[in-house]
Parts: structure tokens; C-alpha cells; sequence
């Protein structure tokens, strides 16, 4: 049984939503999304907010049940307050800049990378070595930000690369004389 299922999504002030057939949509201060749910489980909006139900005949709801919950949470907090994610530029003469709408990263190639920015992200450059990548839609910010991580991973070497904010490297150690 899921627990995080069983609670219902609350609707904030300023947060509409409806239900047609599978589809949730979502409508607040941030903008609109929407979520097609698995026809194993089904939604519904009251007064407490947006609650997910399971169809008890299918094996196959139980295990949908708290992701499709999770999703439509997602939603409610994308369209309330959105998501950030930050990542790390670690290397000599690495760097990130934005110019327009493309990011241009100098990760030690002999080129520079330049990485179209989706609609509906946004993302800043407080300093050349941080990048911040904001948006409504969190599988987009999640997404974007892996992206940007796959160009250059941090190496167990010396650590050099693009890394999540506060992500642990594991460092090896060098070659032995």
C-alpha cells in the first residue's frame, strides 16, 4: 500500500485545477501544465485538494499509485514556486557563460560548447563556475541539467568537470612511482 498516495495533493490560493479523463492540468501564478495519468489509477479534485485513487482490480495500481501522486505534486510545486537546480564547473579555464539564448561552456575541448536553451527554462550564470537552471517544469530542469552534466562529468582524478551542487566525487589516487 502506498502511503504517499493515500494523501491528497492541497491546491495553494491561486492554483486551479481540473481533471478530464486521465489528464491533470494545473494553472497557477507560474503558468500551466498538465500530467497524463496511467489508466491504472484515476484523479479527482474536492476541497481538500487533488486526490489520486487506485483501480483495486489491476496488480499494476498499487505500484502506480504513489508515482502518480508524486507527479501531480510536482505540478502543484512547479506552478507555485518552480525548481531550481545549480551545478558546479571545476576546472582550470572551465567556464559558463550565457549569451541570448544559448549557454556557451568552455570545458577543455578544443571548441567551445554551445547548448540551445529550452523554452520554459531559465538559466543564469552568477559566476563563470555556476550555473542555475530554473523552470516549471521539473523533469525539463532535471533534464537540462544532465545535458549540460554529460558534456564533462567530474572525473575521480583531480575532480574536474561539471558536477551537481554538493555532489560527492569519489577521488582516486594517482599513479604510484
Amino acid at each position: 500500500m502506498s502511503r504517499i498516495g493515500k494523501k491528497p495533493v492541497p491546491l495553494p490560493k491561486g492554483v486551479t485545477a481540473s481533471v478530464d479523463g486521465q489528464t491533470v492540468k494545473v494553472k497557477g501564478p507560474k503558468g500551466e501544465l498538465s500530467v497524463k495519468l496511467v489508466p491504472e489509477v484515476s484523479a479527482t479534485v474536492d476541497e481538500h485538494g487533488i486526490t489520486v485513487t487506485p483501480d483495486k482490480s489491476q496488480d499494476k495500481a498499487a505500484q502506480m499509485w504513489g508515482l502518480s501522486r508524486s507527479l501531480v505534486n510536482n505540478l502543484v510545486t512547479g506552478v507555485t514556486s518552480g525548481f531550481t537546480q545549480k551545478l558546479e564547473i571545476q576546472g582550470v579555464g572551465y567556464r559558463a557563460a550565457v549569451q541570448g539564448k544559448v549557454l556557451n561552456l568552455q570545458l577543455g575541448f578544443s571548441h567551445d560548447v554551445p547548448y540551445a536553451i529550452p523554452p520554459g527554462i531559465t538559466i543564469v550564470t552568477e559566476k563563470p563556475t555556476s550555473i542555475a537552471i530554473s523552470g516549471i517544469d521539473k523533469q525539463l530542469v532535471g533534464q537540462v541539467a544532465a545535458e549540460i552534466r554529460g558534456w564533462r562529468p567530474p572525473e575521480p582524478y583531480k575532480g574536474k568537470g561539471v558536477r551537481y551542487e554538493g555532489e560527492y566525487v569519489r577521488r582516486k589516487e594517482g599513479k604510484k612511482k
